[in-house]
């Protein structure tokens, strides 16, 4: 703490005897330890409350570097999400529109006289004739006879 020499300590001491005598020196001696105690102690309680108020500077200015950014990373959701909003209104619109135009394009329904109309000439499907398969049954054995066997 201070830089004081051995040299130095010893000729504080000669003094001391000189000036307080040998019958004062050891109770001035206990004063001077509660003293030089004393600033120290206080001197360690300043030391901590001032580490402790630099910690909580510090925690504030963590805290408030969060809540920056926080309040960053919201803005940037709102935004993004309002550019989706914005996309998915004017996909919707496109989508109207194409419908709208889609409905308008499309022929009116057919009229049941239209309908029961025969296919067209050129198409080889609906003139084909349609040739059904005999159906055989075998009267002989049913399913009771086959059961019994």
């Amino acid at each position: 703490m201070f830089d004081i020499s051995f040299f130095e300590l010893l000729m504080i001491a000669i003094v001391a005897l000189l000036v307080l005598g040998p019958e004062r020196l050891p109770k001035a001696a206990r004063f001077a330890g509660l003293w030089v105690r004393r600033a120290r102690a206080q001197w360690y309680s300043v030391k901590s409350e001032l580490e402790n108020e630099l910690a909580s500077e510090e925690l504030k200015r963590s805290l408030q570097q969060t809540q920056a950014s926080l309040r960053e990373a919201q803005e940037s959701l709102q935004r993004s999400g309002e550019s989706v909003r914005r996309e998915l209104d004017s996909l919707g619109r496109d989508v109207e529109s194409v419908a709208k135009t889609a409905a308008d394009e499309t022929p009116a329904p057919a009229t049941e006289a239209q309908a029961e109309a025969p296919a067209s000439a050129n198409d080889p499907v609906a003139h084909a004739p349609v040739e059904h398969a005999p159906i055989e049954h075998d009267s002989s054995a049913t399913h009771d006879d086959h059961d019994r066997r």
